[in-house]
Formats: structure tokens, sequence, C-alpha cells
């Protein structure tokens, strides 16, 4: 068996005794059914005769829990049929109200239907246990086996959806079956959808239409590097984890079984350095709703439920529940935005507070800093609250969170920047002295010699020192001291020298160095975890973008490019075995060297390090950055790459760029030709005449 993915496709091919069968699933955009296109061929030198059944299990009540838990109820409330119009009925709770034509009849009373097109149907089933049989699995279904359906009705218990064809093929003979699996009454919208969509023409146009949709927004930037792998990460599959993950958030998937109902704050707006550039309108609508989610005191809500918000009349949270980064990641989201598409009035829209109020989007901003300034400890730092980015760090609400100070930091410095753009001297003014004052904090009390420490404790305790035997180096106080340039160029050296040395391994960066084993775990709830995975001392890939991005700031193209490939799953093509899971998108963990299996990775698709590779790959490693004022090309490559390649879209214009590096160096503009004109730095400005235009750019010593 093969099985290949595409966008938003995946086919399935099988041999088996010289038949040879290609099964195409996708859903259709906008719509709630799917095709399953089968492809059955006869490889033999003999007639064949054949039986054909498809299947599916269905949950019995859509709510997860009580699917899986409470059977006493779920067991009794699905009903399946086949209806006069040769579809299969799953209905759910069906006595509850009255079918009225819509995809959903209630909160609760919910149907699923499914049809077969192409081929007559012979028999079916919609009970699990008759379709399976007694002390049976997926691997012998009594059904199939014996060759005949039973034409079962499930009465509670467990339901599936099997329909049975039969015939034919002749040497050589291709035949195609077409499965229509949907949501909705079967006696209406199935019926409806299934006269519309039911027949392979249609399919092949739908599959077509869905291809094209999804290859326009991976249209953003195509790139040519001397490395194969990076570049269908970069023009396919990087970005297309990043739209899945946009749509998806964290609600449901192999791993999130469909419990989280709303768009966790933090993680939708950093979703969105990933897409920005793709599908910049969606990206600015899901902005406008996670500021709405932004509370009047500039804290947040830790959950956005699209389908219920009500901004203006929600409810704050408990003051214990507040965590400490949730809006500082709109310092890095919102210029994305503004710096992709141009519109500096954005900041000037305005937008209601989740609980009162209402306030331009660069008085949210203002909100946002505020909110960790007036909650910050005894040695000047932000508190961490009930967690900063790390949800297993307990530091007791009034501990401070280093990580939090050099956000906060990276916050009062573009805050500033955007208010100088906005002309607002006075605000400038304010940011750039409470920066002040915040460095002063910093290096009073979090510089450790080598590295930077990780937190304080409510208690006074300093975590992350030299003299700590657990934890003792900490990844994201080291790289972000570097991005958000809080670090002195000395203290940038000396960390990022650590953080090669104490956390680099084959497979990542390590989160932190030695794992916590003794550690309480009313401090550091990672103790939990295994050794060499997730927050204890694990790789975290969530992370990895942030190494790539302090590298390239300090100018090393090498290492940066060294830790990308580290944790790059296409790198693991050839590898499947040892990262174990798709070899195309990101995962949220890999187990480090401080496990026995290091290389293994978990949980795939929906996680934040699909925005931060993407982003730190295309604008740090290629360094093809957009702003207000136009495209800067600034690229930080390996020093083995002669010259590489990229087309970027950027407001309605193609620039083909092509960079030039002669002298074998990692970082550094030396000249930039504009359509064979010499540019006076590295800044393509925006409104140039044209819609295509050739940028040649020089790196040297």
């Amino acid at each position: 068996s093969t099985c290949r993915h595409g966008t938003a496709y995946s086919v399935i091919e099988s041999h088996y005794s010289e038949i040879l069968t290609e099964t195409t699933y996708f859903v259709p955009l906008e719509q709630k059914f799917e095709y399953w296109r089968l492809k059955i061929t006869n490889e033999s030198q003999r007639r064949r005769e054949l039986s054909i059944f498809s299947f599916c299990e269905f949950t019995n009540q859509w709510d997860t829990f009580q699917d899986r838990v409470n059977l006493q109820y779920s067991l009794f409330i699905v009903r399946g049929e086949l209806t006069g119009e040769n579809l299969l009925r799953i209905a759910i709770q069906d006595n509850l109200t009255p079918d009225t034509g819509g995809d959903f009849i209630s909160d609760i009373a919910r149907h699923c239907w499914m049809g077969m097109a192409e081929a007559p149907i012979d028999g079916f089933d919609t009970s699990r246990e008759a379709f399976l049989g007694l002390y049976r699995g997926y691997h012998n279904p009594l059904v199939v086996e014996s060759g005949r359906s039973t034409n079962s009705k499930a009465y509670g218990d467990n339901a599936c959806g099997s329909l049975a064809t039969s015939g034919s093929l002749q040497p050589g003979e291709t035949r195609e079956i077409l499965i229509l699996l949907g949501i909705g009454d079967a006696h209406t919208v199935g019926k409806r959808t299934f006269a519309e969509f039911g027949s392979l023409e249609q399919a092949d146009a739908e599959l077509e239409k869905l291809k094209t949709h999804w290859h326009a927004q991976l249209e953003s930037l195509r790139v040519d590097t001397p490395d194969a792998d990076l570049n269908h990460t970069i023009n396919v599959w990087g970005l297309y984890n990043c739209l899945v993950n946009f749509a998806w958030s964290r609600s449901a998937s192999l791993v999130y079984n469909g419990e989280r109902d709303g768009l966790g704050f933090r993680d939708s707006v950093q979703d969105i350095l990933g897409v920005a550039a793709a599908i910049p309108e969606p990206a600015r609508e899901r902005l406008e709703l996670m500021l709405t989610g932004q509370l009047s005191n500039g804290g947040a809500m830790p959950i956005v439920r699209p389908f219920e918000h009500n901004p203006g009349h929600e409810e704050a949270p408990h003051p214990d529940e507040y965590r400490s980064d949730d809006c500082l990641w709109f310092f890095n989201a919102l210029p994305a935005y503004v710096n992709e598409t141009g519109d500096l009035d954005f900041y000037n829209k305005m937008l209601p507070y989740a609980d009162r109020g209402e306030a331009t989007v660069f008085d949210h901003l203002r909100r946002a800093l505020d909110f960790n300034l007036e909650r910050s400890g005894v040695n000047g730092l932000p508190c961490g609250l009930s967690a900063d980015w790390n949800d297993t760090l307990r530091l007791g609400y009034h501990g401070e969170s280093l990580f939090v100070a050099f956000q906060l930091r990276l916050g009062l410095a573009t805050y500033a920047e955007i208010a100088e753009r906005l002309g607002k001297p006075g605000q400038k003014s304010w940011a750039l002295a409470e920066q002040k004052k915040l460095d002063a904090s910093i290096q009073a009390c979090a510089w450790d010699g080598e590295w930077f420490i990780w937190a304080i404790g409510e208690d006074g305790t300093v975590y992350g020192t030299q003299d700590s035997e657990e934890g003792q180096v900490y990844l994201n106080t080291q790289v972000w001291s570097v991005i958000s340039e809080a670090a002195t160029a000395d203290q940038s050296a000396r960390c990022m020298r650590t953080v090669h040395e104490r956390l680099a391994t084959p497979y990542g960066l390590m989160l932190c160095a030695p794992p916590v084993i003794k550690t309480s775990i009313d401090v550091m709830r990672a103790v939990v975890f295994n050794p060499g995975i997730k927050e204890n001392a694990g790789i975290f890939n969530h992370t990895q973008g942030w190494g790539v991005m302090a590298a390239c700031m300090l100018g090393d193209g090498d290492r940066a490019y060294e830790y990308y490939r580290a944790s790059m799953p296409a790198a693991y093509n050839d590898r499947a075995e040892l990262r174990q899971i798709e070899p195309y998108v990101q995962g949220q963990t890999t187990y480090s060297t401080y496990s026995p299996r290091g290389g293994n990775s978990r949980t795939s698709w929906l996680t934040g390090a699909a925005a931060w590779s993407y982003f730190s790959a295309t604008q740090y490693i290629l360094g093809i950055k957009p702003e207000v004022d136009g495209l800067r090309i600034d690229p930080c490559i390996p020093s083995s790459w002669n010259s590489f390649s990229a087309v970027r879209r950027f407001r309605n214009q193609s620039f083909h760029i092509t960079v030039h590096n002669p002298h074998g160096v990692c970082k550094g503009v030396v000249r930039m030709l504009i359509d064979g004109e010499q540019a006076a730095g590295n800044l393509v400005p925006a409104g140039l005449p044209g819609k295509e235009h050739q940028v040649d750019v020089w790196l040297g010593p």
C-alpha cells in the first residue's frame, strides 16, 4: 500500500492478489460532505468477481465526552436505515425535532448520510456489530469475509455505514465507484446533495476546484535553494501546515479529539505569523476577533469562542487565571499583518474590549503593555501569573518571568516604532522610558555570567543559575534575550554559545537542561513528564524558530541553518522510522537525547511550531521581510550556498529575487539592483510601477 497526501486530499493505493485499488479522499470546498473515489483495476489475466463494501463507524453522540464516557446514555440514541433514496440514514436522537432541511437539526439531534454512485447497491449495514460479527475486528469483518451484507438497521448500540456492490472485471479492466458521506438528514440534505454532486464528472470538477483554491494560497512565496527539502517545506508543506493550523487552531486532530471548543488566545495570535502573506484578509479578521478577546485591563480571555463571542459583554476571568504572555504576542502578529499589507490605518481602528468599552487597536496595544507593567514583581520583572508561555512553570502568582520580561521589552520597542509612524511622540517617549527601566531591572538580576536565568520564584528563589542542579539552562530566555535585543553584544554571544553547547542535539534545541527529576511539582509541573520529553528537557518544536531567529540576528547563518534542519520535518523523509510522525508537517514535541528514544516526535499538525518555523525560515534565513515601506531583502544563509532565488507576491506585485553569494558569506547585502537599476540599500520600495519586478542581491564581506 502507498498513501500520498496532497493539498486537502489524500490518495491510498493498494495492490492485493493482482487487484489494484486507488481511493481518493477529499472534502469539496464549502461543503459538508466528503468524496471517496474508488478506482479498481484487474491486473490479472482472468476475469475476477468482486464484492466491494464501504465502511465508516460513526460516533453515537457528537460530544466526545458523552460518546466515550456516558455509555448508559450514548448507546441508546442512534438509529440507522436505508432510505427510499438509496442513501444510508444515521440519526442521533431522532425523536427530538422534525427535519428542517438544514445540516444540523439542533445542538444534540444530528444526522449523517452515505450514498453510492456509479454502481448498484446490493446490500447495506448500519449496525457495527452486524458488520464485524461477534469477537471480530476490522481485520476480519464477518460481512466482508462472507461477501454478503446483512441489511442491519442500527437501533441503539453502535452505528456504522456500509454499502455493498458487486460485479466482474475483465483482464485489464478498470471500474470506478463513488461514495459520498455527509452531515444532515438523508431525506433532505443527503438527497439534495447527492443529486447535485453524485457523479464522477462532478467529483472531478470539485477536486480540481479544491486544488486550485489551495495552490493559489501557496503562491505567496516560491523558492529555489540548494536544499530540495527546504524548497518543498517552504513551497508547499510548511505553509500548508500553517494554513491548516490557522483553520483548526487546536480543536480537532488525531491528538486533540474535539473537546477544545474555541480558539486558545496565545496560540491563535501566534498562528497569524504563518499566514499573513498567504491570506491577509482572513488574518486581519482573526486579529480583530482576538483583539476583542482582550479585556479592558489589558489581559485576555484564555479561550475565545467565535460562535458565541459577545464583545463588550464577556465576563472577565478570575484574577488568578490570567496568563502573563497572552496579549504580548500581539506585538509579533499585528506588525506582521500591517507590514504585509501596508494598512497602517489598522492601528486606528476602533474595536471593543471583551468585557466593556472600546479603543483603537493602538490603544489595545498600550493596555497590553500596561497589564504587564502593572503586574511586576519586587525585582522589576513582569509577574508570571498563572503561567507564562511555559504552562508547566509554577512560580507563584507574583513570581517573575524573565521570558515575559523579554517579550515586554520587544513590545515596548515595537510600540515606540508604531507610535512614531502614527505621529504620537508622547507615546513613543513613554515606551522608551519604560524600556530603559526594564533594561536596568534585567541587567540587575537576570545575567548569571554565561547565560540568563530562567525565572524568579515568589519566594525569591532564582531558577536557572549555574548553581541549579536541574533546569540549569533554559532555551527561551537565551534566544529571547537576543530577539528582544535586551542582551548586550557580549551577552548575546555568550548565551548563544551556551545554547549550542548545552541544548543543541541532532534533532533540535532542548527547552532546558538538565531535566527536572527531584524538583518539586509545586514549582515545575514538567517533572510529570519523562526526562527528555516536552517541557522536561525535551525538544519543544514551538521554540525552534526562535533559536533560528536569534542565530540569524547574530549573523550566524551556518548555525541557524543547522538548527533549522535539525527540526525540519522534511529532513526526516528518508528516516521516517526515527521521527515516527508525518515527515512533512510539524510536531509539538520531539524526544531529546535525555530520553532513550531521541528523535521520536509526537502531536503533529496543530502546533505553534508551524508558524514560527515558516516565519523564521522565510524572514530570517531567506531574509525576505515585508515592511510598511516595502520589501526588505536581508538573508542570513549557510556560507556554502552560492545563490538562491525566490518569487514573492507582495501587495499585488510579483518580485523575482535572486541572491548571489560569490564570497561564501552568511550575511551582509553589499549591492542590490531593482529591474537593473542600482538601489540605495536593501529595501525594495512599495508601489513600484508595473506588476513584475526583478531584484538581484549580492552578499559580501
